[in-house]
């Protein structure tokens, strides 16, 4: 990821540039194109992603009280195709789309939040859990079928989750039974992705696993660490 200025934004209906990479739908499916450096070494990253959605909702789901702060599942199941040309690399499997807006920044509205989704035998299972600041918690256990419609389900307990190896993020879910980290993917200061062994209302499964905690990401000192990995470029 790169953060640009403005004048490396385009947008129209069905596409949106950001500098060399892109992002357009054509009805069907999603091709992400993606011209990228690579940080903190500049290697470079280019290839196309192409997800096409099994189903697709409408639906908003605030994440917070007080109606600043929104999710959309977009599409909870996914056909996914990804061909890098650096690395040199393909594959194909099953992926997720969502989108998350809000009135303000989120380390303003919140201190921490939890979020996991899983492939299931007849859909998609997607767990939510935000801590507002104010203490609230903002829960969510949803099922999806393949056609993207939807079943809220009863919220299962929190769990805690080992915290991760180098910056010693602390991590949890919400899983009936006790859960477990198959592979830490990401590893950062405030920030974690993992591979996780769990279940979905009794069915075993493995789930993408994310924690995000805002409290860190204030932090003056994470501030100054992040260009090192996110460049940031003024024009195009």
């Amino acid at each position: 990821m790169t953060e640009r200025g403005e004048e490396a934004l385009s947008q129209t209906r069905t596409r949106l540039d950001i500098g060399p990479s892109a992002l357009e739908w054509d009805g069907t499916t999603l091709t992400i194109t993606i011209d990228e450096r690579a940080a903190p070494l500049p290697f470079p990253v280019r290839g196309k992603l192409r997800l096409t959605p099994r189903g697709i909702t409408k639906q908003d789901w605030p994440l917070d009280f007080a109606g600043k702060h929104f999710w959309r599942p977009i599409a909870p199941i996914c056909d996914v195709e990804c061909e890098m040309d650096a690395p040199n690399t393909k594959w194909r499997g099953e992926g997720y789309i969502d989108s998350n807006w809000g009135s303000e920044m989120l380390e303003e509205g919140f201190s921490y939040w939890n979020w996991s989704r899983a492939s299931l035998k007849d859909g998609a299972g997607i767990l939510y859990d935000a801590h507002t600041l104010d203490g609230q918690h903002r829960q969510y256990a949803l099922e999806f079928d393949e056609g993207g419609k939807v079943q809220q389900r009863a919220i299962p307990r929190p769990q805690n989750l080992p915290r991760c190896m180098v910056w010693r993020m602390p991590r949890e879910t919400l899983s009936k039974n006790e859960p477990r980290i198959i592979s830490t993917l990401e590893d950062t200061p405030f920030y974690s992705r993992s591979k996780i062994a769990t279940d979905w209302m009794g069915e075993r499964v493995e789930a993408v696993h994310e924690s995000l905690d805002l409290r860190k990401f204030s932090s003056p000192i994470v501030r100054a660490m992040l260009p090192f990995r996110m460049p940031r470029r003024a024009g195009w």
